[in-house]
């Protein structure tokens, strides 16, 4: 059982601890991964913040890169050494869901698995199917994706779950044609990646919503095609004179209340609305549902943007790969593991796309 380091949360809302904890070998169906790069996610930061609740202590981290370095029985497809990313999409791939093309909402009821301890034998919760804020992970076959060995592991790890989940909210969920109109409220790691999808799908004009004017900059060159401040009065009315309708599409991608309140307000007939930030359990918000009746209206929620990983992974790193795809622009930080919580603090600023820790692998 190999002992690796990893940053634990013993506590909500406080600095995540370096600990050496002890990883056990691959049963049948996993795959040992040593990894060379995660990404910190808003969603991590949330969880460690006890805004979902959940098991203590734990491990967080769901955007991973690394190579495979052990096998457990009957694995399929993947081979010691290959670059794989690593995402929190385990799929059980016989439920109902799986079998009709949906693996992000697989209702198997597949059993956690137990695969950290401390060395005095205490558990330690592997959130996320994944904690990959380690050195190594063991995680279902189901998880994995084989990526090509020119593209950097930096890159490789923002394809976990930033990525797909922009592209994959306006592409699969939003379901959007070419030539439609898309409204993206927040310009962070998400929306960035929603505008990439909308400008990569073709859409006519994209309108990002941010509260600050240098991230509707960012926004900008990643494909919008305007900037609405949403701090403004009725930013929606701004939107509506930049589109000259109604839009299409309004993709949310923060967690915000007031966010969610308001993106109704900028759709036009037949609009969607895909919901996909995550507010705080127990947080509500207001609609008048004669609008949407009316105005054929829909509302879609859209967990990990629809994706199905080894379809839609490849295609996007394959876009990557031509030039077409803005991954490398993402990054804004490098850190070492060791300064993990100097990455959460800038990170939770929100002034950062992503900031990913790198793993020495000399």
């Amino acid at each position: 059982m190999p002992r690796i380091r990893a940053a634990v949360c013993t506590a909500f809302s406080k600095p995540l601890t370096i600990e050496e904890i002890d990883l056990r070998a691959p049963e049948a169906g996993e795959v040992e991964v040593t990894l060379e790069a995660v990404a910190i996610c808003h969603s991590d930061i949330s969880y460690a913040e006890g805004a979902w609740g959940g098991d203590l202590p734990a491990v967080y981290g769901h955007e991973a890169a690394g190579r495979v370095t052990a096998l457990g029985a009957g694995v399929q497809g993947i081979a010691m050494g290959q670059r794989v990313v690593v995402t929190l999409i385990r799929a059980c791939g016989t439920c109902a869901n799986c079998a009709s093309g949906k693996p992000t909402i697989c209702t198997g009821n597949t059993p956690r698995p137990q695969v950290l301890t401390r060395p005095d034998g205490t558990p330690v919760m592997q959130a996320m199917y994944c904690g990959a804020f380690a050195e190594k992970v063991v995680v279902d076959q189901s998880q994995l994706v084989v990526m090509p060995d020119d593209m950097p592991p930096e890159a490789v790890c923002l394809l976990a779950c930033g990525v797909i989940t922009g592209i994959g909210a306006v592409v699969n969920a939003g379901r959007l044609r070419a030539g439609e109109d898309v409204v993206v409220i927040g310009a962070g790691g998400v929306g960035l990646n929603a505008i990439q999808g909308a400008r990569i799908a073709g859409a006519r004009r994209i309108v990002a919503v941010d509260m600050s004017e240098a991230k509707l900059e960012i926004a900008r060159s990643f494909g919008a095609t305007h900037g609405v401040l949403a701090t403004q009065d009725a930013p929606w009315k701004a939107a509506q004179a930049a589109l000259g309708r109604g839009t299409d599409v309004v993709a949310v991608t923060v967690g915000a209340i007031p966010a969610y309140e308001q993106a109704m307000m900028y759709l036009g007939y037949g609009g969607r609305m895909v919901m996909i930030g995550m507010p705080a359990t127990g947080a509500t918000a207001k609609y008048e549902p004669v609008i949407p009746a009316f105005m054929s209206q829909q509302m879609i929620g859209s967990k990990m943007g629809d994706v199905v990983i080894r379809r839609d992974i490849p295609w996007m790193a394959d876009l990557y790969r031509q030039g077409r795809l803005m991954l490398d622009e993402l990054v804004s930080g490098r850190f070492t593991l060791d300064r993990i919580n100097e990455a959460i603090a800038d990170t939770r600023t929100g002034g950062a796309k992503r900031n990913v820790i790198l793993f020495d692998q000399g």
